[in-house]
């Protein structure tokens, strides 16, 4: 993963700033810079929370161009979508692209959020690497600005989170689970001219829920449980007609 530098272009609440302090210490942003700041003052602290040391340690600086040292990719952020590209001088993507585009990149990546009333102007807009737009309502798109953070760090963050999966039972193990049910369909005494049908309806089932290797053991518990009950003669099975066919349970 890259770093990320949050740079927030001419704030106008201190509770903003605090509020986006709090979101980069939710998913894990440390490095804040401001540019020609309003006065962050007690708001700014209240609202920030556990994440005071994300707004102390923040940079001051009076130009676009300081904010910008070092950087390597700088990402715009943007509440007017760009599906247009005769009309705008750059195409957005939604966070969760912009998250799968940057995140086996080197370097350090600057996000910006402009001002709370205009957001970015056009010509800063034009120096980025990436445009971000953020999903919503088109009836109203635009969003708070630290609402949008949060969603664009979330993203940023869920892209290198390992999500702990259990192990899938094997092909080996689900053939052995369809055997042991048409082990219990004869054991049960299952009509013969409904067993084929249940037996793809039972495999349809097993390949939809793609059962854990916890799941499989289960359920070859219970069959294996019912099998050995039905032999015992603890589970009621069909009686037959005089035709042949079975009837209710007895």
């Amino acid at each position: 993963m890259p770093r990320f530098r949050v740079v927030l272009i001419e704030p106008l609440h201190d509770g903003n700033v605090g509020a986006i302090a709090r979101a980069m210490k939710n998913f894990g942003l440390d490095e804040l810079v401001l540019v020609r700041p309003c006065a962050i003052g007690e708001e700014a602290t209240k609202r920030s929370m556990h994440a005071i040391d994300v707004l102390q340690n923040a940079k001051r600086v009076f130009t676009d161009e300081e904010a910008l040292k070092d950087v390597d990719f700088v990402a715009a952020t943007s509440g007017v979508s760009t599906s247009n590209e005769k009309r705008f001088s750059r195409i957005s993507m939604t966070p969760k692209e912009f998250a799968d585009k940057v995140k086996d990149m080197d370097g350090t990546v600057a996000l910006l959020f402009g001002r709370e009333d205009f957001g970015l102007d056009k010509e800063l807009i034009r120096r980025c690497d990436f445009l971000v737009t953020v999903p919503a309502n088109p009836e109203y798109t635009i969003m708070n600005i630290s609402h949008a953070a949060a969603v664009v760090f979330y993203e940023l963050f869920a892209s290198s989170v390992i999500k702990w999966e259990p192990r899938k039972a094997t092909e080996l193990e689900t053939e052995k689970l369809h055997e042991y049910f048409a082990m219990l369909l004869d054991t049960i005494d299952y009509p013969r001219h409904k067993r084929t049908k249940t037996k793809v309806m039972f495999r349809r089932l097993v390949a939809r829920s793609a059962p854990s290797t916890w799941e499989f053991h289960t359920l070859m518990g219970v069959l294996n449980d019912t099998m050995r009950k039905a032999s015992d003669g603890e589970v009621p099975k069909r009686r037959r007609k005089k035709g042949g066919r079975p009837s209710k349970l007895r």
